[in-house]
């Protein structure tokens, strides 16, 4: 295991160093920006996303950086709770990956697209005389996802598959 992306649960870094010492984790972007919109004024929601968005599609670890101390600079006067971003030490893992994946590394959408399935599956059905019936059903509903998908290359990842192979050893 290379990356885990997640949003911000309390305790799963040390988890995740425990147990794959070899993991990065990136804390999930999409979910840092939104939590962001949701505390600041109806006024500033669309500037403060599209200036993120600059400092999201940096093209390397030092643009990143500097565009977030800029973004802090502009907004951490009006809204103290932007300068915590400086604290975050999980936001830029992505960039430890070839630039072909990072458009779909920096977020948990690919995992929350499966969950979306899955809960869609299971409210069709509603009702399971028993536990293990909806396990049964639960993992039906899996094997049919990755049916589906097999063989499907996710955006990017074919481009740079030996240099993510190269990363395990």
């Amino acid at each position: 295991m290379l990356l885990f992306v997640a949003d911000g649960v309390v305790g799963l870094n040390n988890s995740i160093a425990k147990y794959f010492p070899k993991a990065k984790l990136q804390r999930c972007l999409v979910h840092v920006i939104r939590n962001l919109t949701h505390k600041v004024r109806v006024s500033d929601r669309k500037l403060i996303s599209n200036e993120f968005r600059d400092v999201r599609q940096s093209a390397s670890l030092s643009e990143a950086k500097e565009s977030l101390s800029r973004f802090i600079e502009t907004w951490g006067h009006k809204y103290s709770f932007v300068r915590k971003l400086a604290d975050i030490d999980d936001l830029f893992a992505y960039f430890s990956f070839p630039k072909a994946i990072r458009g779909s590394i920096y977020s948990t959408n690919v995992i929350e697209s499966f969950n979306d399935y899955f809960k869609a599956n299971i409210k069709k059905k509603q009702r399971f005389p028993n536990e293990e019936s909806l396990d049964r059903y639960a993992g039906v509903q899996c094997l049919d996802y990755n049916n589906r998908n097999l063989g499907r290359i996710h955006k990017g990842f074919g481009v740079c598959q030996d240099t993510l192979e190269s990363m395990f050893d």
